[in-house]
């Protein structure tokens, strides 16, 4: 049995099909982790992925019995079985800090998501697991200005439930290098707008270095100032929680690892100080 640390993000580990525990920095705990994207498909190819063998679609279509079992399953050791010692988790660390929906790929991408969203909630509801913890939706965002998107969004809002928005670059050409969308800065800040007036909605931004492209990431001028413009732009129609910065922390299994690295806290804290004075709240992982 391995040990569960921040550097271990097997989704494989506890040996179900859509759930995986993580110990998560930026929640500071135990996260219980929902993957719709048990095919490695994603609409997006990160630089920094970890995620093997990924290719270019969409969510399959969820076996929505087996979803619910396995997380009634996997929520009973937690709460009543022998789940933290089988893990050898540290004692501030057995408490459930959030259920997460993220995984191998654009969880938004499945089919029906907002049916998904209601079985999440009823089976988590029933299990009455001790406040506080939180529900999270790790997402690119591209494919919020659909319908199901939004309606899942609405019911998620209802359970308090925090949206985590992809942003690594505010301009077309850092986009197309970092994330490998097609997904233009304008649409991108049209559904991070419409992700805040439905559901709290943080902004997930990863700092990286690139060296075969000069100008390209948030360690450039350029790239911060059109950062902290498209985020002036949200505020004027929206209210948005704040920004959590992070860089590498592990290996990405992507063609490019080679020629990205992690920031220094001297590059992350300065950017972070630059959003800070904008009155943003800001927080920072390395």
């Amino acid at each position: 049995m391995s040990k569960l640390s921040v550097k271990n993000h097997d989704r494989d580990v506890a040996g179900y099909q859509y759930i995986y525990p993580v110990i998560s920095r930026r929640s500071g705990g135990l996260s219980i982790g929902i993957n719709f994207n048990t095919n490695n498909a994603c609409n997006w190819r990160c630089v920094y992925c970890q995620v093997p063998d990924l290719t270019i679609g969409a969510a399959p279509e969820l076996d929505f019995d087996l979803l619910e079992t396995e997380l009634e399953d996997f929520l009973r050791d937690v709460l009543q079985g022998s789940f933290y010692e089988r893990y050898q988790l540290e004692p501030e660390m057995r408490v459930i800090k959030d259920i997460a929906i993220s995984g191998n790929g654009e969880p938004t991408s499945v089919k029906d998501f907002t049916k998904a969203i209601a079985l999440i909630t009823r089976v988590v509801g029933q299990a009455k697991i001790a406040e506080p913890f939180q529900y999270v939706l790790i997402t690119n965002g591209s494919l919020l200005h659909k319908q199901d998107v939004q309606a899942g969004l609405k019911l998620f809002n209802e359970f308090n439930g925090q949206v985590w928005f992809k942003l690594d670059s505010a301009s077309d050409v850092g986009r197309e290098t970092i994330n490998h969308s097609s997904v233009s800065v304008k649409r991108q800040l049209e559904n991070l707008i419409s992700s805040t007036k439905l559901c709290f909605t943080w902004v997930q931004t990863c700092m990286l270095n690139y060296a075969d492209k000069e100008g390209v990431g948030l360690v450039s001028e350029g790239e911060q100032t059109a950062y902290l413009e498209l985020i002036e732009k949200v505020r004027q129609r929206a209210s948005l929680q704040g920004v959590m910065l992070y860089s590498l922390a592990r290996r990405s299994l992507q063609p490019e690892a080679s020629v990205i690295s992690g920031v220094t806290a001297e590059q992350i804290n300065h950017f972070a100080e630059r959003l800070r004075k904008s009155g943003l709240i800001v927080s920072v992982s390395l």
